[in-house]
């Protein structure tokens, strides 16, 4: 291969935060790293993504140690890929919970995204061989799904496509806070490589309708007043339409997909190029935006072999 992944050079450990942003809600993240959500109820505790290996997982639950003897009693996937769900083996978990959507993604390409992430990413796969095999849900949902933890309840709903298009929140009303997944990032680049980005603006329009108070975002720091959930949310509506207005823009004038891409970076770069994993986001989501532009409504399948092959075409002249 002639230049490695951007993420290849990603070799440091992230610093680990634990906020509480209400009695019993937590936010586990770790400097633009895929972050996890904990809500601890009367009688159990839910996580939202549970880091990508068993091993990894386990700092997540000794954070859950720290603040309550409850146990674990249901998982909830906000979306498929590897990096946020093969971890759900080290919780015990009474189930795990997904949307109709996800649960398709799994079938379709769950162990393809699972071997082309490990590749793109090998630091957030530490200790790979401690996973048992793809994560498979117990409870499947359509639109809405309510929880119920003794008196605490959350809201998981699939609102419209964007990150993929099975995306999952948990809502807190009476709190107001909201656990976004991949639909919303904070200072980290959207991967939009299994998007619908044509689709996005518009999911992201009814988590502002929400009015959250606060905000878990999938990569970033917790948010936590009603001005900074908001930002995060236009920030992520920025970024995806600037994206698909470059490439789609390109793409209309006769554009190659390196052309496209060079041009989308040009642009896009002045404003997002000091965000979280930015390098190595772009050639994957310039790649969905050509082939959405060009009509392919349901994003192509990656493998490992797919990621290269993309890898090379547009950071060739790059490592000339």
């Amino acid at each position: 291969m002639s230049k490695a992944f951007a993420s290849h050079g990603d070799l440091m450990d992230k610093a680990i935060s634990f906020d509480e942003l209400g009695s019993g809600l937590f936010a586990f993240t770790a400097e633009g790293d895929p972050n996890s959500g904990v809500i601890v109820g009367d009688d159990g505790v839910i996580v939202i993504d549970t880091q990508a290996t068993p091993v990894m997982a386990q700092e997540v639950i000794s954070r859950i140690q720290g603040v309550t003897d409850r146990p674990v009693s249901w998982i909830v996937l906000s979306h498929y890929h590897a990096v946020r769900v093969l971890g759900a083996a080290a919780y015990g978990a009474r189930g795990v919970i997904a949307s109709q959507g996800t649960l398709d993604l799994i079938k379709e390409r769950g162990q393809q995204d699972y071997e082309s992430e490990v590749g793109r990413f090998p630091r957030l796969f530490r200790a790979v061989e401690s996973i048992p095999g793809l994560t498979w849900p117990d409870i499947v949902f359509e639109r809405r799904l309510t929880v119920r933890l003794g008196t605490r309840e959350v809201e998981l709903m699939h609102l419209g496509r964007g990150h993929t298009k099975g995306d999952t929140i948990a809502w807190l009303p009476k709190e107001r806070v909201l656990y976004a997944g991949d639909l919303v990032e904070c200072q980290a680049t959207p991967y939009t490589g299994d998007a619908y980005l044509r689709d996005w603006p518009a999911t992201l329009q009814k988590l502002r309708e929400l009015q959250p108070e606060c905000l878990v975002p999938g990569r970033g720091r917790a948010l936590t007043s009603a001005r900074d959930c908001l930002d995060a949310i236009d920030a992520t509506d920025a970024f995806v339409r600037a994206l698909y207005e470059a490439v789609s823009g390109a793409r209309a004038k006769g554009a190659t997909l390196k052309q496209a891409y060079d041009e989308a970076n040009s642009a896009l770069r002045p404003r997002f190029g000091n965000w979280v994993i930015f390098d190595h986001c772009m050639p994957f989501d310039v790649s969905r935006a050509y082939d959405e532009a060009g009509g392919v409504d349901d994003p192509n399948i990656w493998t490992a072999e797919r990621d290269v092959a993309m890898w090379e075409a547009l950071e060739r002249s790059q490592a000339a």
